[in-house]
């Protein structure tokens, strides 16, 4: 049984697992029930898990693609660890369970890794970087939405002037209604 502990605050990170089961066994172990059984969670030891993020891969599927071509397109793996470890996922057959972050909620938690999943490594994502430098411009640092001391004057004599064209209006209306 292999130990393995999951921080909350962690992003970035894809675990892979093989699966050792018949391919006709696969859809009923990780597929959650409708009464909240589910066979993968208990197998990991996980309090947490969010099925949205389980990706279950047969490797059959995914024909002349190696699956560690597959996990660097899908999860954008990268990194010394998963080079050195290419050869070794490329060579397992059947399904494998490959995990995100995001499927442990953000949730710290400790997994005892049971039969039928087999723990390969844990792989960095490729975290995203901005696509050119840092914006200087006066107008990328933003501005208050309340007019400064150069703009004032010129906001207070508009001002002015629609509240005695409001006042105008309401006399005129006035007169009108006294007249007829």
């Amino acid at each position: 049984m292999t130990k393995m502990h999951i921080n909350g605050s962690e992003s970035d990170v894809v675990r892979l697992f093989h699966l050792d089961l018949p391919p006709e066994a696969v859809e009923r172990f990780t597929t959650q029930a409708g009464t909240g059984e589910w066979p993968l969670q208990y197998a990991l030891g996980a309090r947490q898990l969010r099925s949205a993020f389980v990706d279950v891969v047969s490797i059959r599927d995914l024909g002349e693609m190696p699956l560690s071509r597959y996990l660097a397109e899908a999860h954008q793996l990268t990194g010394d660890a998963f080079a050195q470890m290419r050869p070794r996922i490329d060579a397992l057959k059947g399904h494998v369970v490959i995990l995100p972050s995001q499927a442990f909620d953000h949730v710290t938690q400790d997994l005892s890794i049971a039969t039928p999943l087999r723990w390969i490594g844990t792989f960095s994502e490729v975290k995203a970087s901005p696509r050119g430098p840092a914006l200087r411009s006066a107008s990328a640092r933003g501005r208050t939405s309340r007019p400064g001391p150069e703009t004032a004057p010129r906001h207070r004599g508009l001002t002015y002037l629609l509240i005695g064209l409001g006042v105008l209006a309401l006399l005129l209306l006035a007169a009108l209604f006294r007249a007829g």
